[in-house]
């Protein structure tokens, strides 16, 4: 049984980066999946637990920050082939519409920004928890996934396999794990 995420934890927060983890996922060789990360990054939003639909996201991503655990593929991925990041140092995501999707789960839709090319993204959030730490910091936890294709953003590169099929998927799950801490900031007007 779910439970209604209590509307005490309406308010403005920023992610926490050392607490918080925004991943991706894709096939390799059509028989393994390979896991990466981005490891600078940062956002902030107001959440609002009673109306979500006043409730809005901002996350930047320094492109360069990827990793695979292997870099020599990670440099791989920073090249033109896949991300140009000399040309697009920032991965952006602007929330455009926030949505109750059941339970303690949220519709977010917004623009994802990656090589200049921006195109409506949904991701379903799902609410873990609140709490406030050691520190007095009064934090609030979200996850989800969602797959894209990473061609609509033009990270086309692959190369053929002799058996059938590619080398890299073309669909990517993003991996979205978040703790974020409530900050200042005014409320938004109605």
């Amino acid at each position: 049984m779910t439970t209604a995420v209590p509307t005490t934890v309406t308010g403005y927060y920023k992610i926490d980066p050392s607490h918080s983890r925004i991943g991706f996922a894709a096939r390799h060789a059509m028989v393994a999946k390979v896991r990466g990360s981005f490891n600078d990054f940062e956002g902030s939003g107001y959440f609002d637990a009673e109306d979500p639909t006043k409730s809005h996201l901002e996350l930047t991503i320094k492109a360069a920050s990827i990793d695979t655990r292997n870099a020599e593929r990670d440099a791989h991925l920073r090249s033109n082939d896949f991300f140009s990041m000399d040309e697009y140092p920032e991965i952006k995501f602007v929330s455009t519409k926030v949505e109750p999707a059941g339970g303690q789960t949220y519709r977010v839709t917004g623009d994802l920004t990656i090589k200049g090319v921006t195109k409506p993204v949904t991701i379903d959030l799902e609410y873990t928890g609140e709490a406030t730490d050691p520190y007095g910091n009064e934090r609030i936890g979200f996850e989800g996934s969602t797959t894209i294709n990473r061609k609509d953003w033009g990270v086309a590169w692959n190369v053929a396999l002799e058996a059938g099929g590619m080398l890299v998927s073309e669909n990517v799950t993003i991996e979205v794990e978040v703790s974020a801490i409530r900050t200042a900031g005014a409320e938004p007007e109605a």
